[in-house]
C-alpha cells in the first residue's frame, strides 16, 4: 500500500486552485450519491466543498485542506476505532466540509461519540452505499464543481467585457452601477471616499434601503456586500449592493470586485480629465493675476464657471516652508476647492506650484472662507492673505499682490496657518520690504540696547511695559490699569526705560523708533 493519501488523479483534484464550490448538501444530490445516507451534522449541510481527497493512512491530518470531502473505507483506522473519537475534532478544526464513510468491511459501525460530536459541530457524516466507487464520486463530485466554476468564471467574463465596454464609451459610475444592477438584480451603490453617494442603481424600494444601512456595509454580510474602489495606490471608495432576496452569493461578489475594477478605471480617466482641466484652470489664471490674460478675461472665464465681472477678493493659501509639499499641496487644493463651492458656485480657483489661489465675490465672507479651508487640514500647512476689493478683472493682478503680501506677512507675525487681511497689516507691509535682514538687526540692537535680548526674563518684561505706554499714547493710568501694576511701580518702571533708552516720554521720534522696533522684534524670520 502506497504511503501516499490519494492516488495522482486524486491528488491533482485535491490541491488545484478552485474558488468556488458546491455545497454538502448538493454534493448528496448527485446519482452516485443516491442511496447515501447523512448520519449526522445535519446543520453543516451548507458548507462548501472544493476538494475530495481519500484517507488511505491514519495520518491523514498532515494532507488535507480546508473544503475537501474526505472518502474513506476505514481501513487505515480497522486496528485503532478509538481514533475516531477524536478525528470529527481534527477534520473539523481544519476546516474539513464532511466525511464520508464505508461500513462493513472494515468497520463495523461508528462510535456513538463520534456521531455524537459531529452533530454537536455541524460536520456532515456521511454513509457510502458499498456499491459505489470512490472514482465515480470523485469524478462526478468533481465534474459538478468545475462545470459550476466554468459557469461563475463565464458569467464574471461576461459582467466585465459589459462593464468595461461602458468605460471604452465613455461612461461613468452611473452607469456602472446600473449595468451591475441589472446583472445582479440588486440595489448598486458608488460611494466616494468620504461615505458620499455618488450614483445608485436598482429597485427604487432597495436603493432606499441601500441608503439608510447599505452604505456603512464594510464586506459581505446578509443582505449587503461591499468592496473597495482602489486606483494608484489610493482608496477612493467602495462599490456596495443590497439584494432584498438573500445573501449575496460568491459569485455576486466577484461581479462587484469586477465592477469596483472598472470603477477604479473610471475614477484614473477622471482624475486624468481632471489633471489637464486643473492645468488649464490654473494656467489661465496665473496669466490674469500676472497680467498676461490678454483681451476678454471675464468672458473667457465663464468657459471655467468663474464670474470675473463683479467686485471680488482674491485670497492666497501658501503652504508653509515646513509642510511636506507634494501632499499638502493636492489637500490644500481640494479642501479649497470645496470650501469656495460651499461659499460662491461663480467663485475661480486653482493651484499653483506653492499656493491656492481663489477669487471669490466682494460679498463673500472671505476670512470666514479661509478658516474653514484652514480647519479641513488639520495640521495648519499653509498661511492665507485676504486682499482689499478688486471692482474688475483689470485690478486682480493688484489685489493678487496684496494677498500673497498679506500671506507672508500674516506668517510672519502669527506664525504658520495664519490668516491675514492686507489692511490689517500696517506698518508690517512697508517692514516686509526690507530685504537686509542685518539693517534690520542692526536697527532693533541700536534702538533697544539692552532689551533687544531675549536670554533675560527682565528685558521682555521691561520690553512689554514699553510696548503698553506706547500702545496708550503714554497714558500712565491706562497702562497701570492694563499691566496690573500700582501706579507708582509703573513711575519707577518708566523711569528704568528712560535710562536705557532715552528721554523717550518727551521725544516724539524716539518714540517712533522705538514703536518700529518692537514691530521688527513681532516678525518671525527677521
Amino acid at each position: 500500500m502506497t504511503t501516499d493519501p490519494a492516488p495522482p488523479a486524486m491528488r491533482l483534484a485535491s490541491t488545484g486552485t478552485i474558488l468556488h464550490g458546491v455545497s454538502v448538501g448538493e454534493v448528496l444530490g448527485v446519482s452516485t450519491l443516491a442511496d447515501a445516507r447523512l448520519i449526522a451534522g445535519k446543520s453543516g449541510l451548507d458548507r462548501i466543498v472544493q476538494r475530495l481527497n481519500v484517507m488511505e493512512v491514519p495520518d491523514i491530518l498532515a494532507w488535507v485542506k480546508p473544503h475537501e470531502l474526505l472518502l474513506t473505507t476505514g481501513y487505515p483506522l480497522r486496528n485503532t476505532p478509538q481514533s475516531l473519537d477524536r478525528l470529527v475534532a481534527d477534520l473539523d478544526e481544519r476546516g474539513l466540509a464532511a466525511l464520508a464513510i464505508k461500513l462493513g468491511r472494515y468497520l463495523d459501525e461508528l462510535p456513538g461519540e463520534m456521531v455524537e460530536q459531529a452533530d454537536r459541530l455541524g460536520f456532515p457524516l456521511i454513509l457510502l452505499p458499498n456499491d459505489v466507487g470512490f472514482d465515480d464520486i470523485l469524478n462526478q463530485v468533481l465534474t459538478d464543481i468545475l462545470n459550476r466554476q466554468a459557469a461563475i468564471l463565464a458569467r464574471a467574463e461576461e459582467a466585465h467585457r459589459a462593464l468595461v465596454q461602458i468605460v471604452l464609451a465613455g461612461g461613468g459610475m452611473r452607469e456602472v452601477t446600473a449595468e451591475v444592477a441589472g446583472l445582479l438584480h440588486v440595489a448598486v451603490g458608488a460611494v466616494d471616499a468620504s461615505g458620499q453617494l455618488l450614483a445608485t442603481a436598482g429597485e427604487a424600494e432597495q436603493v432606499a434601503t441601500l441608503r439608510q444601512a447599505g452604505v456603512a456595509a464594510a464586506g459581505a454580510e446578509g443582505h449587503y456586500a461591499a468592496v473597495p474602489v482602489v486606483a494608484g495606490g489610493h482608496h477612493h471608495g467602495r462599490i456596495v449592493a443590497y439584494s432584498a432576496a438573500g445573501t449575496l452569493t460568491p459569485s455576486d461578489i466577484g461581479i462587484l470586485e469586477r465592477a469596483a475594477t472598472v470603477a477604479a478605471l473610471v475614477i484614473t480617466k477622471q482624475e486624468a480629465v481632471n489633471a489637464v482641466e486643473s492645468k488649464y484652470r490654473a494656467d489661465f489664471l496665473r496669466d490674469v493675476l500676472t497680467g498676461r490674460g490678454g483681451g476678454r478675461v471675464a468672458e473667457r472665464a465663464k468657459a471655467f464657471g468663474w464670474d470675473l465681472e463683479r467686485p471680488v477678493s482674491v485670497l492666497v493659501a501658501e503652504i508653509d516652508p515646513d509642510a511636506e509639499e507634494r501632499s499638502t499641496h493636492d489637500r490644500l487644493l481640494a479642501a479649497w476647492q470645496a470650501a469656495v463651492r460651499r461659499y460662491d458656485p461663480r467663485g475661480a480657483v486653482a493651484g499653483f506650484s506653492h499656493e491656492v489661489v481663489a477669487i471669490v465675490g466682494a460679498a463673500v465672507d472671505a476670512t470666514r472662507l479661509a478658516r474653514d479651508a484652514l480647519s479641513a487640514i488639520s495640521d495648519g500647512t499653509f498661511s492665507t492673505g485676504l486682499s482689499r476689493v478688486a471692482p474688475g478683472a483689470d485690478a486682480l493682478p493688484g489685489a493678487y499682490g496684496q494677498a500673497l503680501k498679506a500671506a507672508r506677512v500674516g506668517r510672519q507675525l502669527h506664525g504658520s496657518g495664519a490668516v491675514a487681511h492686507f489692511d490689517e497689516l500696517g506698518v508690517y507691509r512697508l517692514l516686509s520690504l526690507v530685504n537686509d535682514t542685518d539693517e534690520l538687526h542692526a536697527f532693533v540692537r541700536e534702538t533697544l540696547g539692552s532689551l533687544a535680548g531675549d536670554d533675560d526674563a527682565e528685558n521682555a518684561d521691561l520690553r512689554r511695559t514699553l510696548q503698553v505706554l506706547l500702545e496708550t499714547n503714554l497714558n500712565v493710568a491706562e497702562t497701570a490699569r492694563r499691566l496690573h501694576f500700582h501706579y507708582n511701580t509703573l513711575r519707577y518702571r518708566i523711569g528704568k526705560l528712560e535710562r536705557l533708552l532715552g528721554n523717550f516720554t518727551e521725544d516724539a521720534h524716539l518714540r517712533l523708533n522705538l514703536t518700529l522696533a518692537l514691530h521688527v522684534l513681532r516678525m518671525r524670520g527677521i
